[in-house]
């Protein structure tokens, strides 16, 4: 029989949120019971009813954890572990009862089912419009010709695709016009593609839309070159180019003609050909298209020498190497006029005779403008690149050099000839004497194992080859900030802990502010558990220190992390990434033969395996140090080492295992089934 004053207490507590004040009346009970008369107590009924509670009304895609309390015909409480399900739509709930609404907003009414052998009760749920997160701007991609407008749309919707009402606000983001308060948009008088340039703003939501700006009607033609001068019967090809009254270029197919005289013009192509009156003709060259004309004048006089043009021009040569070169004289309308040049060389390189031949000399460069051609005083020149003979050595640089373990160096190779002259190469680089490995550009990554690898890196073009010696040094690192009080703890909590079932925690557990651990049994805790009190407090403070304290460790440029870590393996040192931390496969994390050497991960999001962490070489679990910014998964059956310090949450997939600690500042540490945690 229930003692009359426990069922009071019970009665009273239970529609207050048994979940809340489970640990008050279980803590009662044992009062009342013990003060129960010799008669004895009995435990509830069968199985009557389950109320599920709340009933909520929650946004699209948001979460809410439902639960579900069984009692007999006379209201006690029995132990359920009931089966959830959604049966009215609204969205999806875990087997735990977490509920994530779906994308459609509505009221979905006795939509949450949780049962009970042939028992079950029912909960409520209202799924609202969400927060705006999109704005799409219409029309989009919008042409328009200059000065035209065009009234464009903003729609906003939230993550599930449903319209939200907002009032945008409208701006120009990369020019193409103006835009009003309404969306009205007015292009300029710049014809181009303004892409993304209409925006509609809401908060920190935007939408864009492009914008092409398309020329107006044919207003002025520009003919060149204008003026031009030409030798008698000299030649020019005329350019028309069409602009609208912006200023933008109009395609045009323009009619050609002489209106003053001067010459004839081919009137599909514009080649003018001066005639044999010399003298200025205004205005004579003329283009056409529709109404719209342009003009070129024309001078026509006679030719003198004006350039020189020496060819090749430049010459490349090997040392010792003949060229012969030519001269070619015109007017000032680029005209050929015949020309006996005087040849010779004014900066070096070499020697040429006078009917241009040039023999290179012994000195490698680049001699510009060395060689000349004069004809009265007027010259023209050509340069000259003497090239080095075979190669005969290669030098690596820098050597020696010191890298620490993990770190890069870029190498370069230079060849040169008997006389030194530098001789273009394109090594191949390889490491001859271990310390580390060489990509095909020259760039060495050391290795783990420190020491002098003389002659290591090598640089081979043909038959010939340089080297450089490399020393590797240990990492060193700053040092770890302790963990204090938090060390003795296998787990830490912000908020809460639970565990499924199976779960074997081998030290103590602290929680704080929280105080909610569920499922120690069926799991074991073989420490001591702090809820919230002074111990929990001092943990949680001396876990944020540490925490902060790998964080502002110090990362080398080399260790970013930009790829998933599985197969890869890891020498001492700090390894960081701004985003998640992926683990698929073995982590090997080698420490040198060093037993103090640290292992730092900063993940600036999240943490999420799908294999192992393999120590080797003297590494140790107590060394490594996992800092994430937000939570950690370890998934199904991974085998972890280290310690987690996560700002958020941590969570252990069934058969997952850890050798280390589970350390979560602000939110829950979740266990699977069959989950341990080990000291290391």
């Amino acid at each position: 029989m229930r003692h009359p004053t426990f069922t009071r207490i019970w009665q009273a507590l239970v529609p207050a949120g048994i979940t809340a004040r489970l640990a008050v009346v279980l803590a009662l009970s044992g009062a009342l019971f013990a003060a129960c008369d010799v008669h004895g107590t009995t435990g509830p009924g069968v199985l009557a009813s389950i109320t599920v509670t709340p009933n909520v009304t929650m946004g699209i895609s948001t979460t809410q954890q439902f639960v579900a309390v069984g009692r007999d015909a006379e209201g006690a409480v029995v132990s359920i572990s009931p089966t959830w399900s959604v049966v009215a739509s609204g969205g999806t709930i875990a087997s735990g009862g977490l509920f994530t609404a779906g994308v459609l907003p509505g009221t979905y009414t006795a939509t949450i089912m949780a049962a009970s052998g042939g028992i079950s009760g029912t909960a409520s749920v209202v799924v609202i419009v969400g927060t705006l997160t999109t704005i799409t701007v219409s029309p989009n991609p919008q042409s328009m010709a200059i000065n035209g407008t065009q009234a464009f749309t903003a729609v906003g919707r939230d993550g599930g695709g449903n319209i939200v009402a907002m009032i945008p606000t409208w701006s120009v983001a990369s020019g193409g016009g103006t835009i009003g308060l309404g969306g009205l948009f007015t292009a300029g008088t710049l014809a181009a593609t303004f892409t993304n340039t209409v925006t509609a703003s809401n908060g920190t939501v935007s939408g864009t839309a492009t914008v092409t700006v398309t020329p107006g009607p044919l207003a002025t033609i520009t003919v060149t070159p204008n003026p031009d001068s030409l030798l008698i019967n000299g030649t020019q090809l005329f350019t028309a180019v069409g602009r609208d009254a912006g200023g933008n270029v109009v395609a045009i197919v323009p009619a050609w003609s002489v209106v003053a005289g001067g010459g004839s013009i081919v009137a599909g192509s514009g080649l003018f050909t001066a005639g044999a009156l010399t003298g200025s003709f205004p205005n004579t060259v003329r283009a056409t298209s529709g109404l719209i004309t342009g003009n070129a004048t024309v001078v026509v006089s006679a030719g003198v020498l004006a350039t020189i043009t020496v060819s090749p021009n430049p010459a490349n040569l090997l040392t010792s190497g003949a060229q012969l070169f030519t001269a070619v004289g015109r007017d000032a309308g680029n005209n050929i006029l015949p020309i006996t040049p005087v040849w010779s060389v004014v900066a070096a390189g070499g020697s040429i005779a006078a009917n241009g031949l040039f023999t290179a000399g012994g000195t490698t460069g680049a001699f510009v403008n060395t060689v000349r051609a004069t004809s009265g005083l007027i010259f023209g020149s050509a340069t000259v690149n003497v090239a080095a003979g075979a190669l005969a050595t290669i030098t690596v640089s820098p050597n020696p050099d010191t890298l620490l373990a993990g770190g890069t160096r870029l190498f370069t190779a230079v060849g040169r000839d008997a006389l030194n002259n530098i001789v273009p190469i394109t090594p191949v680089w390889s490491v001859t004497a271990s310390g580390g490995l060489i990509s095909g550009g020259g760039l060495f990554t050391a290795g783990v194992v420190s020491g002098t690898f003389v002659n290591t890196v090598r640089a081979t073009s043909g038959l010939i080859f340089g080297t450089a010696t490399m020393t590797v040094n240990p990492i060193v690192l700053p040092p770890i900030v302790p963990l204090g009080t938090a060390a003795l703890n296998g787990i830490m909590a912000g908020t809460a802990v639970t565990c499924i079932t199976g779960g074997l925690i081998s030290a103590d557990v602290a929680i704080s502010p929280g105080n909610t651990i569920t499922g120690f049994g069926p799991c074991v805790i073989t420490g001591t558990q702090h809820l919230a009190d002074a111990v929990a407090l001092t943990a949680q403070g001396d876990l944020t220190t540490a925490y902060n304290g790998l964080f502002g460790l110090p990362c080398p440029p080399a260790n970013a992390i930009v790829a998933d870590l599985g197969g890869t393996t890891k020498a001492a040192g700090v390894y960081c990434t701004a985003s998640g931390i992926g683990v698929t496969g073995t982590l090997t994390l080698d420490g040198g033969g060093d037993p103090n050497a640290n292992f730092v991960f900063q993940a600036g999001t999240s943490l999420i395996t799908a294999g192992n962490v393999v120590l080797i070489n003297g590494a140790q679990a107590k060394n490594v140090w996992w800092q994430v910014g937000t939570s950690a998964t370890l998934g199904t059956a991974s085998q972890w080492k280290g310690n987690i310090l996560a700002l958020t949450s941590i969570t252990l997939v069934d058969n997952a295992n850890l050798i280390g600690r589970a350390l979560a500042r602000n939110g829950a540490v979740s266990l699977g089934t069959n989950n341990t945690i080990t000291l290391p």
